[in-house]
Formats: C-alpha cells, sequence, structure tokens
C-alpha cells in the first residue's frame, strides 16, 4: 500500500488523482456536471451527481494507475467550499438540491441580520462577513422553505454538511458525519479561536445544532470507505476544503507566505500563523489548518469571477473555442486602446462585498474586439489580485511585498501571470506541480498514513517551474492601476 488517492470535488467538475508516496501524480480522471440556475444569481447542484461523479472518478484513478484498490493507502478529499447540503440520515436522500457558493439567495437575510447589528458578533466569532457565499444564511433557508425541515432537525433525522461531509458519509455508508476545522471555518457557525460550533449564532439563524457534523483536525481518521466501492475498506485520513488545501500544497506553512488559487474564481491565502488577524479591508479570517490539535490562521480574500471570465469569452461571447486561446489573442490586442472589463458577474467579492454589482466594461471604442476584450478578460484577474494583495498589506504590514505563489488553471497563461508580476510589482512563482489543491489532500493523507514526510520536510520538495519577475515601469504600473480603480468605483456607484 504505498499510493494515496486524492478526491477533489470541484465546482464544475469532480476528479480524481492517484499518487505515488513521493506524492508523484500516476492517474487520474475526471468528470464534469450539469450546473443548476433555478432563478437569477440562484445556483445549485445535484447532490447525486456529485457523489456519483465522485465515486466514478476515484474508481478510474485506481483502474487506470494499474495497481488495484490493493495499492491505496488512504484516501484525502478536498472540495468546493461553503456549498450547502442537508440530507435525511436515515435513507441518505437530501431535501434539496445542493446550494452553490456562487449563490446569492441569500442576500435579504443578510441584509437583515446587518440591519438589525448582528454582523460584528459574527465577525468576531467567524472571521467572516454577512456575505449569500457562506453556509450558515443558506442552511437557514433551506430549513425556512423545505415544510417541516426545522421540526425534523431538532429531532435529530436530519444531517447538514458541506461537500466534504456529503462525500464523507456516502463514502462510509452513513457510519460517519464530520467535516474538518477548515471547512467549518466558512460555514458562518464555527467559532475560530475556541474551535467549536458557536450556539449563539446558531440561535440567531435558528439552526439546531443536530444538524451540524463533528469538526476534526485536517490529517485525522474520517473512517473507512464502504468494501463495495473499491473491493476493500480504504481509510480517509485527510480532508481540507480547497483554497487550504492549495496553501497546504503550495507549501505555505510559515507565517508570511502567500498563495493565489486560480481556478473558477481567484483565492489568495496569506499565512499569519498563530495569530488571529481581524480585517480592517474586509478581508476574511479564517482558519489555515489545523494538524495535531494546532490551529493555524489566515488572511483570505475571494474573487467570485477569474477562470470564469475566460469560460465568459468562450460560452458566452463565443470569441474563442478554447481556453489557451485567450494568450494569443491578448498579444495581438492593440496596445493604445486601455479597455477596462470588471466582472463582477455574480457580484464583487472581496475587499468590496458587493453581491448586488454586475460586470462592466470602460474603455470601449469603435475598434475594439476580440483581442481587445480578451486582453481585458486576463487583465482583470491580475487587478483583482491587486486589491486583495493591497489589502493584506494594510491588515497585516508588509506582505503584500513577497512572492506570491500561484496555481489553479490560469496559472498556466504565462501572459496572465506576468501581468500580474507586473502589476503587483512583485515576484509570481510557479509550481512544477500545479494541481496542488490536490496535493495537499494526498499530502494529509499520506502523512497520517506514515507515507510523506511531515510539514517541514515536505516543504523541502516545493519545486519551482518558472519566476515572472516584473518588468513594467512604476509610473505605467500605478497608471493602470488608478484607471481600474475608477472603473470599479463607476461599478458600484451604477448597480
Amino acid at each position: 500500500m504505498t499510493h494515496i488517492l486524492a478526491i477533489d470535488q470541484g465546482t464544475t467538475s469532480s476528479r480524481a488523482i492517484l499518487f505515488d508516496a513521493e506524492l508523484r501524480p500516476v492517474a487520474s480522471a475526471q468528470e464534469e456536471f450539469p450546473q443548476h440556475y433555478p432563478a437569477s444569481g440562484w445556483v445549485e447542484h445535484d447532490p447525486a451527481d456529485l457523489w456519483a461523479t465522485t465515486a466514478a472518478t476515484a474508481r478510474a484513478a485506481i483502474e487506470r494507475g494499474g495497481l488495484g484498490a490493493g495499492a491505496v493507502s488512504a484516501i484525502g478529499i478536498t472540495n468546493q467550499r461553503e456549498t450547502t447540503l442537508l440530507w435525511d440520515r436515515a435513507t441518505g436522500q437530501p431535501l434539496h438540491n445542493a446550494i452553490v457558493w456562487q449563490d446569492r439567495r441569500t442576500a435579504p437575510i443578510c441584509e437583515r441580520l446587518r440591519a438589525a447589528g448582528h454582523e460584528a458578533l459574527i465577525t468576531a466569532r467567524t472571521g467572516l462577513l454577512l456575505d449569500p457565499y457562506f453556509s450558515g444564511t443558506k442552511l437557514k433557508w433551506l430549513l425556512d422553505t423545505i415544510p417541516g425541515a426545522r421540526e425534523r432537525a431538532r429531532s435529530g433525522e436530519l444531517a447538514f454538511g458541506t461537500v466534504d461531509s456529503w462525500l464523507i458519509w456516502n463514502l462510509t455508508g452513513g457510519k460517519v458525519h464530520a467535516t474538518d476545522a477548515t471547512n467549518a471555518s466558512r460555514t458562518l457557525l464555527y467559532d475560530i479561536g475556541a474551535n467549536r460550533w458557536d450556539a449563539d449564532i446558531c440561535a440567531l439563524l435558528d439552526i439546531p445544532m443536530a444538524l451540524l457534523p463533528e469538526v476534526r483536525d485536517c490529517a485525522d481518521d474520517f473512517g473507512t470507505t464502504r468494501p463495495d466501492l473499491f473491493g476493500r475498506e480504504i481509510p480517509i485520513l485527510g480532508v481540507a476544503g480547497d483554497q487550504q488545501a492549495a496553501a497546504m500544497g503550495q507549501a505555505c506553512f510559515q507565517p508570511g507566505m502567500m498563495k493565489s488559487t486560480y481556478g473558477t474564481g481567484c483565492f489568495a491565502l496569506l499565512n499569519t500563523g498563530a495569530d488571529r488577524v481581524p480585517s480592517t479591508n474586509r478581508l476574511l479570517t479564517t482558519i489555515a489548518s489545523r494538524l495535531d490539535g494546532k490551529t493555524s490562521y489566515a488572511l483570505e480574500g475571494s474573487i467570485f469571477i477569474a477562470g470564469a471570465v475566460v469560460q465568459w469569452l468562450r460560452d458566452g461571447l463565443k470569441i474563442i473555442r478554447s481556453a489557451p486561446e485567450t494568450q494569443p489573442l491578448a498579444e495581438s490586442a492593440d496596445p493604445s486602446q486601455e479597455v477596462i472589463l470588471v466582472p463582477a458577474f455574480t457580484g464583487l467579492g472581496a475587499p468590496y462585498w458587493r453581491p448586488e454589482c454586475r460586470g462592466a466594461i470602460f474603455g470601449l471604442t469603435r475598434n475594439s474586439g476580440p483581442a481587445e476584450l480578451a486582453r481585458a478578460a486576463l487583465e482583470s484577474v491580475g487587478y483583482q489580485t491587486r486589491d486583495l494583495l493591497e489589502a493584506m498589506r494594510s491588515d497585516w504590514g508588509a506582505a503584500a511585498d513577497g512572492v506570491l505563489r500561484v496555481d489553479g488553471g490560469m496559472a498556466a497563461s504565462d501572459w496572465a501571470m506576468q501581468f500580474l508580476a507586473d502589476l503587483l510589482g512583485a515576484p509570481v512563482d510557479r509550481p512544477v506541480v500545479t494541481e496542488t489543491t490536490a496535493l495537499g489532500a494526498a499530502w494529509l493523507a499520506g502523512w497520517r498514513a506514515g507515507l510523506c514526510p511531515g510539514p517541514e520536510d515536505f516543504a523541502k520538495g516545493w519545486a519551482l517551474e518558472h519566476r515572472f519577475t516584473p518588468t513594467m515601469a512604476p509610473d505605467q504600473r500605478e497608471e493602470k492601476y488608478a484607471r481600474w480603480s475608477r472603473a470599479v468605483a463607476a461599478t458600484i456607484a451604477a448597480a
């Protein structure tokens, strides 16, 4: 048993990657699933799709590895965070579709709570803001909306979970209802200082605590899989939310280290160690990891639209057929045009937190075309990242002056990463292994299983593929960023 299976359940697809004991990818499988948009601003997943694609890709990765399930010593899970599920403990049947992290339906609930003066308490306990992004108000909406759900929840008949808990429940045949500290910290219901579910916030949202999963360390015992799934029982020994798993995969264990992951959205984490740093710039204070009972914290900035802006070019405007086409298009753009795209398709995330905003384009001329839009789309990710790092610098000192480690699909674009380095005025490091989310989950499980080294030795194995260094003149950098800031202000004013 010399291999580790990492399950990476994401927003648009489920993946499984089989790693060897040296944490090198051996085999993988990926499967997309449908997105459901029942109303404007609503985003849902069918829970059956999440489970079916996870089980199928896990089996396929093991089969493609050619070694059989007997070679797998442990499973690690990483997952889209905040997405909310509610199911029957007796039957395992969901009561509703999963409400996805991008969903904005609970904005009125958040506004009522804010108007009643509750945000300060919630932020002090959870490190989060009152926003539809997080699980707590989504769960409240489900209990308010589904007839009889709250009464059944109080009697212990129902279970709540983020996607990790849903997968653990199904993998173990309903024997384990658990989550890890990183996922718990994203629910709006967890006191990140006391490391426990918060009874006051649950009472405020009228959420029965009998619904909640047990919270464990990131590298911990989460039960074993049903023997019929893979032909034998396999222990589940690592769990972390996708952005925290990526930070661990990037070996960002020391205070001051930063990573930014470019997937559907963009998520930047700055490790602050044992210190919970409250943000005065509307960043999130969150749990980076809990290892051997020791909690490390992070400042996090969340951008809702990063890679999704390239999907919009492909599926909405139909000016590209595949993501790699954006780079040559951007390179061919007219340098005299300064088109700015503010991709607030589902609102503005950190540090603005304006869910009512919608996308806008500034600076169009008669000659603006696909090339200029492609360049503006890629540049929007760099601008938004600088927004986050400016806020981190303010909250924690000179954090944004250090090296930024990047990963995720868009990190493969040399053009986008060079623009990012130019705009930040700081080095951007891309690792050899860019699948850092799955890598982090694999390392957690492998460490717990005794196959992989601890954090310090694991960090020594991090390898640089390319460093992007700034080449843009400082005055040009600041002029471009000022233009972006004016565009964001105008977008907010128009909302």
